[in-house]
């Protein structure tokens, strides 16, 4: 009787549902039936539809992976029935004819196989006549990491110690992977980045560097790992040597050492080498290694270096005397026999032919010989012979001690002319202990104005200074710029004088000074051209006299000879070179006290006249 709650026949014949609950959907079926004319049926489809409420949108499993089986997506609601569902990608419509990865079901979506690709928004769209609604739900595909990818920068085969880069680490993943960089079994840093900075590198710090990925929410990790090469330049450059082998053979050594890695040695002449470090190589002796230059190879992966050495025997030398005094007051002469040879030679001392055998006598390094005597005589009678050999060869010198002398000497003034600069120098032979500075003149002036007191005269030369005889200068202070000074230096062996030097001069000169004989050379030349000059002077106006004297006199005219008077002294000069009147000697009579003879009166001739016709 239920259902005649909800179904009513109508008295028209027709069918009423009232309150058609869901269930009530279903296939009916109509009869009619009519007398006589028999039976007619119809079959209608009931739908009951009601309005959507409170619908969702879920997925299973809660964390997807890449790789899984499936995840499936699922609405619910309180109510309401579903006419049409329609399923979206990324507002792209889902067809199972697309995608056979995609199952549909009422109510359901089914993905196979998930890949990182199916991460996005995945939409539903449910209708029915009565109402619709469209529900979303963003998908992450977890997935990752992947391969890690490591990156150095700047990039380089190698790095030296000092220089500074950095190492990437990077992979796909989602979530993003963590990054762990491991050194050894030290822990450098973790973070998402995967950036690792090394500033001034060590080497030390070269081996593997290890970066580790982890996936936080699947938990799946991933490595990589990378060698880094930290090298260092060895110290300084290569050095190179040769030795002597007991005298007979010839040792040659390369080094270069510290470095990392250590650098390789070879010696290419002899086809010999690739140590590491140090080699030693032993050569025979011969005449064809003396001069010959050898030469180390050193490879090192940051600086490829060599070096050369040459291998020569004792080069001709020179003995060298060097004196002194000890604590006892003796002369201590020190022979030196250094000669230039590669290996270093060894040194044999003979003392007239027989070898010096105390030791206490040579030096550690057999190149210095001592000999020591309260009387400098006694060392001049001693001869020397030095040797000095190495496997290629040696040389012997002799050495015959001279007594204290000096080979050159100079003097050199200063400007001021208050002091003075002596120089010297002493034969390489000559035993000297000291010298005596000596001077000639007047007593030289201190700065405060008193006089230096010094022995002697000022005509002799006095001892005024002494210097050991290591020296080779002195100067002499306070000094009269306006007097002259002689200078001479004394070699001495203790109480043995040698011969002193040659005297030389410091101040004014003796006698005329210098720009006076300067003046006198050249004036004598201008004197002798003076009178060279005033002669030829004179000459020029004799002769010129002479030529007006030569000149012709015209006569005088009547007239003129009738002007002319008696009281006329002397003819009228007409020229000026003519002779004058002659001197009235009367005057110049003297009384007979002064004459032995009385004078003859002086009687002028008659006045002349002169004609002269034109």
């Amino acid at each position: 009787m239920e259902y005649k709650e909800i179904l009513r026949l109508e008295p028209s014949g027709s069918l009423s549902f009232v309150h058609v609950p869901l269930d009530y959907g279903d296939n009916y079926s109509v009869e009619m039936t009519k007398s006589g004319l028999g039976t007619a049926s119809v079959n209608f489809t009931l739908r009951v539809f009601e309005s959507f409420q409170n619908v969702t949108l879920t997925v299973s499993p809660d964390l997807i992976i890449e790789g899984s089986e499936q995840f499936l997506l699922q609405y619910s609601m309180l109510h309401g029935v579903v006419e049409h569902q329609l399923w979206f990608f990324n507002d792209r419509r889902i067809t199972e004819e697309d995608d056979p990865r995609y199952s549909m079901q009422p109510g359901s979506l089914a993905v196979h196989g998930p890949h990182r690709s199916d991460t996005g928004r995945y939409t539903v769209s449910l209708t029915n006549p009565f109402s619709s609604v469209t529900l979303h739900l963003n998908i992450t595909i977890l997935y990752g990491p992947d391969e890690p990818r490591i990156q150095i920068n700047p990039l380089q085969e190698f790095y030296v110690s000092g220089d500074s880069l950095t190492l990437s680490c990077q992979a796909d993943g989602s979530p993003q992977p963590l990054v762990e960089w491991t050194f050894g079994s030290e822990t450098l840093t973790e973070s998402h980045t995967g950036v690792l900075n090394l500033s001034r590198v060590l080497t030390s710090q070269g081996g593997i560097y290890t970066c580790e990925l982890r996936n936080q929410m699947t938990g799946v990790r991933r490595h990589q790992s990378i060698e880094l090469l930290v090298y260092e330049r060895p110290a300084g450059s290569p050095q190179c040597s040769v030795l002597s082998n007991y005298n007979r053979s010839l040792q040659y050594e390369c080094r270069w050492s510290g470095g990392t890695p250590p650098a390789r040695l070879s010696f290419p002449d002899f086809g010999e080498g690739n140590s590491l470090e140090n080699l030693l190589l032993t050569v025979n002796a011969s005449v064809e290694m003396d001069g010959k230059m050898v030469t180390c190879q050193a490879q090192h992966p940051v600086e490829h270096s060599e070096c050369n050495i040459t291998a020569r025997s004792p080069q001709n030398f020179l003995p060298t005397v060097s004196t002194d005094v000890d604590s006892e007051g003796k002369i201590v002469v020190s022979i030196h026999c250094l000669s230039r040879a590669e290996p270093p030679a060894v040194v044999s001392w003979f003392r007239g032919g027989e070898p010096v055998s105390d030791g206490n006598l040579i030096s550690d390094d057999t190149t210095r010989l001592e000999v020591r005597h309260h009387n400098a005589s006694i060392l001049l009678l001693q001869n020397y012979t030095c040797t000095s050999r190495n496997p290629l060869g040696g040389r012997s010198k002799g050495i015959h001690l001279q007594e204290p002398s000096i080979s050159d000497f100079s003097l050199f003034p200063h400007k001021e002319g208050t002091i003075v600069t002596l120089t010297w120098e002493v034969p390489p032979t000559s035993i000297v202990t000291g010298f005596d500075i000596q001077m000639k003149g007047p007593p030289l002036v201190i700065v405060d104005g008193n006089v230096s007191r010094t022995k002697g005269g000022a005509d002799e030369f006095r001892t005024i200074l002494r210097k050991p005889g290591s020296a080779r200068s002195a100067d002499v202070f306070h000094l009269d710029p306006k007097s002259t000074y002689r200078f001479r230096v004394l070699p001495r062996a203790l109480m043995t004088e040698g011969q002193p030097t040659r005297a030389d001069r410091a101040g004014p000169p003796e006698g005329l000074s210098g720009p006076a004989i300067a003046g006198i050379a050249a004036g004598i030349p201008c004197s002798i051209l003076f009178l060279l000059l005033l002669c030829g002077l004179i000459y020029f106006a004799i002769y010129w006299s002479k030529t007006k004297r030569r000149q012709t006199r015209y006569p005088v005219t009547r007239t003129a000879e009738k002007v002319t008077t008696p009281h006329m002294q002397a003819p009228h000069n007409l020229l000026p070179g003519a002779p004058k009147s002659p001197p009235d000697y009367n005057r110049l009579r003297q009384t007979s006290s002064i004459l032995s003879v009385a004078p003859p009166t002086f009687v002028p001739p008659p006045p002349v006249r002169v004609a002269t016709t034109v």
